[in-house]
């Protein structure tokens, strides 16, 4: 197996920083114009092809792009939740602050308990917009 010239010097490319390993399957929601191309190249050379989300699959992590004016994101949160695996991820990802659709940290914060998700970290997800991982807290179980 061979590393890429930055693994080899310890920097982490953006699929390693969200976890993906080769042949997950990864459903996207929110896709939109303003969308982080690059991220979503990274990700799809990384796991293949993105479902959307229509998909009859059970999905190992969801992508979730949202925007302050999007739909109500606790309601979003559930249709993400319905495909996801009990161990999966949903990445939420939102315009870093400055940016046209930022949403604020305390509607992240208000919504994903309710919805059953805790936050457990964020990336830089690439130049205009931040990922906050959302994970089922340990010990819950689907409905």
């Amino acid at each position: 197996m061979s590393a890429t010239a930055g693994q080899a010097d310890g920097v982490r490319s953006l699929a390693d920083r969200f976890g993906f390993e080769p042949n997950m399957v990864v459903m996207e929601m929110g896709y939109d114009e303003d969308v982080d191309e690059d991220l979503r190249d990274a990700l799809t050379e990384r796991v293949g092809e993105l479902v959307d989300e229509d998909t009859d699959e059970v999905v190992d992590a969801v992508l979730l792009w949202y925007r302050d004016g999007d739909d109500d994101l606790f309601e979003i949160l559930t249709d993400a939740l319905g495909p996801l695996a009990d161990n999966g991820v949903v990445w939420l990802l939102t315009p870093k602050a400055g940016r046209d659709g930022h949403v604020e940290p305390s509607e992240i914060s208000e919504a994903a308990p309710t919805a059953g998700l805790q936050q457990t970290s964020t990336v830089n997800a690439g130049k205009d917009w931040t990922g906050a991982r959302l994970v089922s807290p340990r010990g819950a179980k689907k409905k």
